[in-house]
């Protein structure tokens, strides 16, 4: 899928100015009403509504002074009221594992009739977003999909709703869904992947080969504020694959992954290394690694939550190595015992940064074949980067006599004994 060209950024990009003083304009203080408030979507889509609500996510041009919370317990009568006072509805209610296949029907048709009818009642025409699925497309594996047949039909009480109150209506068709909060062993795979491997708990693939396009939790919310705020991405179906296009009748999440069963298994046993190998996922901002590994951890048991790291002690203190990576360096913590001097050599490539972070040091370096030494007094006082520069020799020294030295240090590679590229030479000759 590939991002349109936008007529007004969104959250990344500075919204055009007067545009912008229009749109707040115009919204005021808005009343959000979210049916299917205690699923998958629903859940994170409320606290992230509640983050805006309560002042904690400022960086939207829109102020919600409510939000409606509605599920299957809620009372009528708060219903009703809702829909009477509501300046934009998020229907994400539906039936997706019924007992019986009529209730597709009744929970992803019912329902949506049932909602634009009160709406109807109380003559309110704001906005509203329908919550649909790609199997609405009828086509392929979908084709006889009781599920896909219910959605399509709520899409068309949604289109006709529309016409005849001049409604701005948006109806989106998503893929499968991964993140947090997402129940396993129920209709997500990547949910109950995560869920069983962070536990140790077997998982069946039958094809590995099989792919499937998936959508990521916090992506889709991020579009879900971008809807309220005016900022939607429409499209078209060029049969189950989503063509954006700015007129287009439907709309759509600007990203989204086809990955294979085989490699989400893949990088889900990495993650379950992870404590071990010390190694992270790949982090770069739209990573399909970064977003599952964020996934996986939200399924960890307590017991897991916390793990032990290799110390390595001598009569000098300790060095313990935190994460290890193969483009973006080496993280550990060095504790230097009082009076303690350590390093005492230099590197051809390696480069070093050193942060202490508690403790009183002097950091020395001395270029190779100089007899000129540069000094820096550091301490936890005033946290500082000092660089160890390849060829100029380096040392610390705890200048404490009572306290330990404790210092955060950053290196642009794992130690490789086999290639140390580490050679001794004191600093002061």
């Amino acid at each position: 899928m590939n991002f349109p060209e936008e007529v007004i950024s969104f959250n990344n990009k500075p919204l055009d100015s007067i545009k912008y003083l229009n749109f707040i304009y115009y919204i005021d203080v808005m009343k959000v009403l979210v049916t299917g408030a205690k699923g998958f979507v629903g859940k994170n889509l409320c606290a992230q509504l509640n983050n805006i609500k309560e002042g904690k996510a400022r960086n939207y041009p829109i102020q919600i002074d409510e939000v409606f919370e509605y599920d299957i317990d809620s009372k009528s009568e708060d219903f009703d009221r809702y829909c009477r006072e509501a300046d934009f509805v998020f229907n994400l209610a539906g039936v997706n594992r019924p007992k019986e296949n009529d209730e597709f029907m009744k929970g992803n048709f019912d329902f949506v009739s049932t909602l634009l009818d009160t709406l109807k009642k109380h003559s309110n025409n704001c906005p509203v977003m329908l919550s649909s699925s790609i199997q609405a497309t009828l086509i392929g594996r979908y084709g006889q999909s009781d599920y896909g047949k219910s959605k399509l039909a709520g899409e068309e009480l949604f289109f006709n709703y529309g016409k005849e109150s001049g409604a701005k209506v948006l109806i989106y068709r998503f893929p499968n869904l991964f993140g947090k909060w997402c129940r396993p062993n129920y209709n997500s795979v990547v949910a109950t992947f995560c869920n069983n491997i962070a536990n140790d708990q077997p998982i069946q693939v039958h094809d590995l080969s099989v792919e499937l396009e998936l959508l990521y939790i916090d992506d889709l919310i991020e579009e879900m504020i971008g809807a309220l705020s005016g900022n939607e991405h429409h499209c078209e179906f060029d049969g189950v694959e989503t063509v954006l296009k700015k007129d287009g009748r439907y709309c759509a999440v600007p990203i989204s992954y086809k990955v294979t069963l085989g490699r989400i298994v893949e990088l889900l046993n990495s993650f379950k290394e992870m404590p071990c190998t010390l190694g992270v996922p790949d982090l770069s901002p739209c990573s399909f690694e970064k977003k599952l590994y964020s996934t996986y951890l939200s399924y960890l048991p307590k017991e897991k939550m916390i793990y032990d790291l290799k110390m390595n002690y001598d009569n000098r203190g300790s060095f313990t190595e935190i994460i290890r990576t193969v483009n973006s360096g080496q993280f550990s913590v060095n504790i230097s015992k009082p009076r303690i001097t350590k390093g005492q050599h230099w590197h051809h490539t390696k480069n070093e940064k050193f942060v202490v972070v508690k403790g009183h040091g002097l950091i020395q370096l001395r270029r190779e074949g100089s007899n000129e030494v540069f000094n820096f007094e550091v301490s936890g006082d005033k946290i500082q980067v000092v660089e160890m520069i390849p060829g100029y020799t380096h040392n610390i020294i705890n200048l404490s006599e009572t306290e330990d030295l404790v210092t955060f240090m950053w290196c642009n590679e794992p130690f490789d004994p086999n290639h140390p590229d580490t050679f001794f030479d004191p600093v002061e000759k």
